[in-house]
């Protein structure tokens, strides 16, 4: 055995990384596959999962993923992962290393509303006793939207046309944007709890 020609692992590991990490092709390259063994972490969002066909699995990973994602990921979802691959040189495997993660089928923005449904559902926030009766003639009407442009002036005109006793109180709040959750919510809670309309709009 010639030893002047011999690799450590950690040298033949790493030389396969350098040439995967070269290839053109698996830099970046879209996989479909049905989701296995998924693990999420809540502080980070990263997730680690398996993608499988009917013949081979392929380990992934998605750093940031629970935040980038439309919908949230589970066992058995059939997707379509856009990423690269790559050798993790410590354990001598590859995997693929996930930007972008699509159902592979329905759309995300489905999936999403799917499961925000079904979650609601289980909560009984769908449930009959927990609704309000609309009034037949509102007296105070709340709209809680942006306060400047199109969206506000057209709910202010066909309000005041519909309605034209009724008073009308705008409170004033984000409706996109990563703040905008937090300020509509805000917004409803005051208006609600301090009973300043008989109906509350939320529009953009």
């Amino acid at each position: 055995m010639n030893e002047q020609r011999s690799l450590t692992v950690s040298q033949l590991n790493t030389l396969i990384k350098d040439y995967l990490d070269n290839f053109p092709m698996l830099k970046n390259v879209y996989v479909k596959g049905e989701i296995s063994n998924l693990k999420i972490y809540g502080g980070s969002g990263h997730l680690y999962f398996t993608l499988k066909d009917a013949d081979s699995c392929l380990k992934a990973v998605m750093f940031g993923g629970a935040g980038k994602l439309k919908f949230r990921p589970e066992d058995g979802m059939k997707v379509l992962c856009r990423g690269r691959i790559a050798v993790f040189v410590r354990d001598g495997t590859y995997q693929l290393y996930t930007e972008s993660m699509e159902p592979d089928g329905l759309g995300s923005l489905y999936i999403a509303f799917e499961q925000l449904k079904a979650k609601l559902e289980s909560e009984g926030l769908f449930a009959a006793e927990h609704k309000k009766k609309l009034p037949k003639v509102p007296f105070r009407i709340g709209i809680i939207t942006a306060p400047t442009g199109a969206a506000v002036r057209d709910m202010i005109n066909v309000t005041g046309r519909r309605f034209p006793a009724a008073k009308i109180i705008i409170y004033p709040s984000q409706v996109q944007g990563e703040n905008a959750p937090a300020q509509l919510i805000k917004a409803l809670r005051y208006m609600d709890e301090n009973n300043l309309a008989d109906v509350i709009i939320i529009g953009r």
